[in-house]
């Protein structure tokens, strides 16, 4: 998906949300397992239907108010064999059922160049083919690179994260007063331009979000930590939106485990809508495109 097809999409639906699809088998509602372990009687087949058959009833129920879907690649391997036959089935089903909705395999890779080709495979060629992918920065320039040699593919490079620990390392300084985030959007500017590269930067950066712009104005920021970490969409909006909105704000836990029932689908689109709604105040706030 290009650079514009996205801001279209976030034109058309006034929504800039992406769902974050992070299924665990633990708090997959009990009726939907048993619904499937009625139909298999091979474990492994069980689960990956069960896995795969909730992700994407929250996906079509979320479709309406969302513009892009993030499967989570942790929640799928952790599964073995059966988590990943599921991650491959979803992904070609929302290729198929929603194909106007951008799709980042959320995996953050990053290695030696070589290495990193080979990932770039997996995630870019195939049946699970995404439109993009979350990738680590730390080993540099020809660690990133094998990612960026895919005609419309996009990498999501991590910046600023939402979690406490971000601070360990992210706003430490270089003697000319530098932080290490900060040098990360400086330099990766030189490998790819906002038509291939977004950056992760958490909701519960807040104010951050100012010096993330000074540096990167233009480029699409990939945010988590909205609802169950406690992000605010309206700060969030307030220091990062740009001319294109340049957002797309993921919420995960607070959508898909909405309700832990039968109507766990019904509940999601509830929550997607109520976010919708809040994203479309925020685009009529402040005019764009």
């Amino acid at each position: 998906m290009t650079r514009k097809e996205l801001i279209q999409q976030i034109s058309e639906k006034q929504s800039f949300l992406c769902v974050g699809l992070d299924p665990d088998i633990n708090k997959i509602p009990q009726v939907l397992k048993d619904q499937i372990n009625a139909k298999f009687d091979n474990e492994n087949t069980a689960l990956a239907a069960t896995l795969f058959s909730f992700c994407s009833a929250i996906a079509d129920a979320t479709a309406p108010y969302s513009v892009a879907f993030k499967p989570n690649l942790a929640f799928f391997e952790a599964y073995g064999q059966a988590g990943y036959k599921a991650y491959e089935s979803l992904v070609f089903y929302l290729r198929q059922h929603h194909p106007h909705h951008f799709i980042i395999a959320d995996a953050k890779r990053g290695d030696i160049g070589n290495t990193s080709a080979m990932y770039a495979r997996s995630f870019f060629e195939g049946i699970a083919e995404v439109d993009a992918l979350t990738v680590a920065p730390y080993m540099g320039e020809d660690s990133v690179k094998p990612f960026l040699g895919y005609e419309g593919k996009w990498v999501v490079l991590l910046a600023l994260t939402s979690n406490k620990g971000s601070h360990d390392f992210q706003l430490t300084e270089s003697p000319d007063g530098e932080r290490l985030f900060e040098k990360v959007l400086r330099r990766s500017q030189q490998w790819a331009t906002d038509e291939q590269m977004m950056y992760v930067v958490g909701a519960t950066q807040g104010q951050m979000f100012e010096d993330v712009r000074r540096l990167a104005p233009t480029h699409f920021l990939l945010v988590p930590g909205v609802g169950a970490q406690g992000g605010s969409l309206q700060e969030v909006c307030r220091y990062g939106m740009n001319r294109d909105c340049g957002l797309l704000v993921n919420s995960s836990r607070g959508i898909i485990y909405a309700s832990g029932e039968a109507d766990f689908a019904d509940a999601a689109a509830q929550k997607a809508r109520e976010l919708q709604e809040q994203m479309k105040t925020e685009l009529q706030r402040k005019p764009l495109f």
